[in-house]
């Protein structure tokens, strides 16, 4: 539904779709923005349900994903959408795959999830490009498809988590993939998803997100002001010193690389990939950021609970 009351909406991710801002969050909002963030405008939207990540593989063609299992595709740089896939479908797969591995309590459990109906959220999804692409979320759900979201499978019953930890955040390069969730999870993937093993996690509490930096830096972050770098794909873990108390909630690599993370109370974080100290820079306006990118004239644009915010380029170092 188009309303004024959107511009004010709960929002939750933010990217960038070539020159183009595009942002998501509750009931199903999608902004856009061509000026960098100075204004906003609302998409055409085929859905009302909360949409908790978004991706473009290129200047036109993304996805968004959301609660009840919800996947969109877009073609237009954000500008209208259609639904691929929701909770409904993914039970289905997620019980074909368990089906053929023969394990009687996966099967129970899967069978309880097609029961429950479309009810797990995903949280986070990762594109390679215009056709394969990953996408995670509650209880350890977990699908790809190398069709550009014709099709999926369901890749959980492949993963290493016995207790079906939530899958927060989801990053891959070349033919690795990392996954970072609840608990400190922590799973890698060296051939594009066939297989996974669990790292040695430095963390027991939850990471809410990865990013990787074109110099191949890890980064996962998450509560208490929790960050940690790896630059040998997650096999050892360095501690960052982000100097914060509260929970990092977003954070994304610079083409310079450097990398950005935002606290959720709207601090901004700076690291470099050299360097295991973060150059804090206190927030304006305290908002509880959970989504951030760079426009096309530098500044930071941030997703809050407030709605979206411009944010000053960043100084330089």
């Amino acid at each position: 539904m188009h309303t004024k009351k959107a511009l004010g909406a709960v929002m939750l991710a933010v990217t960038r779709a070539g020159k183009r801002l595009v942002a998501v969050g509750e009931r199903g909002t999608v902004l856009l923005s061509d000026d960098s963030g100075l204004s906003w405008r609302q998409a055409q939207v085929p859905v009302q349900v909360t949409l908790t990540a978004v991706r473009f593989a290129n200047a036109r063609t993304g996805w968004a994903v959301g609660h009840m299992g919800l996947v969109l595709r877009s073609e237009d740089a954000g500008a209208t959408w259609h639904k691929q896939m929701d909770g409904i479908q993914a039970a289905a797969l997620l019980l074909q795959a368990v089906q053929a591995s023969g394990d009687a309590k996966a099967i129970t459990n899967a069978q309880r999830t097609v029961e429950e109906g479309a009810d797990k959220p995903f949280f986070d999804l990762e594109f390679s490009n215009d056709q394969r692409g990953y996408v995670v979320g509650a209880y350890g759900l977990m699908l790809s498809t190398a069709d550009g979201g014709k099709t999926w499978a369901a890749l959980s019953p492949r993963l290493p988590n016995p207790k079906n930890l939530h899958l927060y955040g989801v990053r891959a390069s070349g033919n690795t993939l990392l996954l970072a969730g609840e608990q400190g999870l922590l799973l890698r993937s060296t051939d594009g998803g066939a297989s996974f093993a669990a790292l040695e996690s430095p963390y027991k509490g939850s990471f809410f997100g990865l990013l990787h930096s074109p110099e191949s830096v890890w980064v996962a972050y998450g509560l208490r002001g929790t960050a940690y770098r790896s630059k040998d794909a997650g096999t050892r873990w360095e501690p960052l010193k982000t100097g914060v108390p509260m929970a990092v909630g977003a954070g994304m690599a610079l083409l310079n690389g450097n990398f950005v993370l935002m606290s959720q109370a709207g601090d901004t974080l700076v690291g470099h990939n050299d360097s295991a100290s973060l150059r804090r820079i206190a927030a304006q306006e305290p908002v509880p950021v959970s989504g951030v990118t760079q426009a096309e004239d530098g500044h930071l644009i941030v997703a809050s609970l407030r709605g979206m915010r411009r944010l000053p380029p960043l100084p330089a170092p």
